[in-house]
């Protein structure tokens, strides 16, 4: 069985751009943002702010239940 991909990993694929990104411009570790992406982890609030913030900055638009089921 294959690597699950959460709807925030699905958007990094689309978009072309890599979980080291988005950890390094949201300020979170690569282990976090690796177990996020995968479904390991639930981010917190604070964490889900964070990668929001950095996800507007090349998506204006983008609401937090594209990327996570909350």
């Amino acid at each position: 069985m294959g690597v699950k991909r959460t709807k925030l990993k699905n958007w990094l694929v689309k978009e072309g751009r890599s979980q080291e990104w988005l950890a390094k411009n949201s300020k979170i570790s690569s282990t976090a943002m690796s177990e996020i992406c995968t479904g390991k982890r639930d981010p917190t609030m604070s964490t889900v702010k964070k990668i929001m913030a950095a996800i507007r900055k090349v998506n204006k638009n983008a609401k937090v239940e594209d990327f996570f089921d909350i």
